[in-house]
């Protein structure tokens, strides 16, 4: 082998290692953007479900509200109807009491 021989062989393993780290960051460039895609697609699936969730959670919010608004209301007119009832009772006791004989 000559001088001349091992010189090109080395400049032949340059070019080879060359194009091989070429072809290894090409690679990299296309599973990078690939996972970049994934993942993208990922948090906008999860970022959906988390709306639909909240969007749930909110309807049964709204709903029990409204329900024990309900309750609280049928709950309130019976103490207040009560409440009205002894008030006359009581009213018409005094009445009966302070009557002029």
């Amino acid at each position: 082998m000559t001088a001349q021989d091992a010189k090109d062989d080395v400049k032949e393993a340059g070019r080879a290692t060359k194009r091989a780290a070429k072809k290894t960051g090409h690679a990299v460039k296309e599973g990078t953007e690939d996972a970049a895609e994934a993942t993208a697609h990922a948090a906008k699936k999860t970022g959906h479900a988390v709306k639909e969730g909240t969007e749930d959670a909110a309807d049964a919010t709204g709903h029990a509200a409204k329900k024990t608004g309900r309750k609280v209301k049928k709950v309130t007119k019976k103490v207040v109807h009560g409440a009205a009832s002894e008030t006359e009772e009581g009213a018409a006791k005094v009445k009966d009491k302070t009557r002029p004989q």
